[in-house]
């Protein structure tokens, strides 16, 4: 009990050293507004986004963005993997309660808008507040809305797959590009445009497309895969 004990301790002091040996060196009170005042002042004229925040996360920092949705697809492979059957793969409709005629019929009027509005969203995402993720995450609420109010859709694997991937790639090709035409991975090798009109900030309204279409295949098909039920 004693040397458990000592351990312990001994462990304690090694992190906390460590731990005071980092703080010693991180400049505090130093002025953290630098990089901000770079996003603020100059955002605008280096990327041509209305949008800030678009500007920082598909321009500044658009390789971090790559990693989110690498993880994403991550997931949505994972959840696949568990939850498909080997064996028969084969769909059945759904052991739930039919939805009202009211509820089948406004999903069917609403479905179509919420598809218009997602990609809406990630369209303009450049220049009003939104972009890829949000518009994704609208579309697949869309595909949800129709699965709750009707239990025999389903919607095709294969297609979203394959359109999940071609639109992955055309992320990934767009930012080889711009390390072939300027040395650097996603670099805005494209005009940039006057910020404030549609056809402006170079290839972020390519990469949001993108990022929207690929997020609203990936939580679509996570959605058909936990609300399924196989034979």
């Amino acid at each position: 009990m004693i040397k458990k004990s000592i351990s312990f301790i001994l462990i304690a002091i090694v992190f906390l050293a460590l731990f005071l040996t980092l703080a010693n060196d991180v400049p505090f009170g130093a002025n953290r507004t630098v990089v901000s005042a770079k996003y603020i002042y100059d955002g605008v004229q280096d990327t041509g986004a209305a949008n800030l925040v678009t500007a920082i996360v598909v321009n500044y920092r658009g390789f971090d963005t790559l990693g989110e949705v690498t993880v994403l697809f991550v997931a949505a492979t994972g959840i696949g993997a568990v939850l498909y059957n080997m064996g028969n793969p084969v769909r059945k409709k759904r052991e739930k309660t039919e939805a009202s005629l009211i509820v089948k019929t406004g999903s069917k009027v609403l479905f179509p808008i919420m598809l218009i509005f997602g990609a809406y969203v990630f369209i303009h995402g450049h220049l009003t507040p939104g972009g890829g993720f949000q518009g994704g995450a609208i579309i697949a609420t869309a595909f949800l809305f129709r699965y709750v109010s009707d239990t025999r859709y389903s919607i095709d694997h294969k297609k979203f797959t394959a359109t999940e991937s071609v639109v992955g790639m055309t992320f990934a090709m767009v930012g080889i590009l711009g390390l072939l035409l300027t040395g650097y991975f996603l670099y805005n090798f494209l005009p940039n445009g006057s910020p404030g009109e549609l056809l402006s900030a170079g290839i972020i309204p390519i990469i949001y497309i993108a990022i929207g279409i690929k997020v609203g295949a990936e939580l679509t098909g996570i959605v058909d895969n936990m609300m399924g039920v196989e034979q």
